[in-house]
């Protein structure tokens, strides 16, 4: 399924696929310490980032990934990028980050919780894997409030070059009742 046309739209957000057009929004905000437990590291600059989100709107295209720009319904403000991947596996994963001055609103919650809205109308899927740094609680807390629940713990080498311990969550889809 073609997911370029995909829009999520919650009480404050937009969550639009993402595209060459918030490139420069982006490049600008997706830096340390945003970048810190991330598993891509900044990109050294505008062109490496927009041909990484080429490689998404294919993707996207081919129905593997869900990649969206996170924006602020009433002003079109990018905060961040939230993306489900590996759609076509029993397990997708969630993850996304929003730049400094959007930390603290509840947005990531939000927008995480519309994607799990999401996959739970549109995927087959036995749950959402979310892993994330064991030191990151907004990204824990994110995870909990999705009734996520830590499967395993593991160390990870991030894009930064650190290796940090992690916890990777199992959130469950939602059943709806007849």
């Amino acid at each position: 399924m073609d997911l370029r046309q995909t829009k999520i739209e919650t009480k404050r957000l937009l969550l639009v696929p993402v595209s060459t057009k918030y490139a420069e929004q982006i490049f600008l905000e997706y830096r340390e310490p945003v970048t810190n437990y991330m598993n891509y590291g900044a990109p050294e600059n505008l062109e490496i980032l927009e041909s990484r989100i080429k490689e998404r709107e294919v993707d996207m295209e081919q129905g593997t990934n869900l990649f969206m720009a996170t924006l602020l319904k009433e002003s079109g403000e990018l905060l961040g990028c939230f993306a489900l991947e590996d759609l076509n596996k029993k397990n997708p994963e969630l993850g996304g980050w929003l730049k400094k001055a959007a930390h603290g609103h509840r947005y990531g919650q939000e927008a995480a919780a519309a994607l799990k809205q999401w996959a739970d109308k549109n995927l087959e899927y036995d749950y959402i894997i979310w892993p994330c740094a064991t030191l990151n609680t907004p990204s824990r807390k994110l995870a909990e409030s999705l009734s996520g629940k830590v499967h395993k713990e593991y160390e990870k080498k991030t894009a930064s070059g650190k290796v940090s311990p992690y916890v990777e969550y199992r959130i469950s889809k939602i059943e709806e009742c007849i």
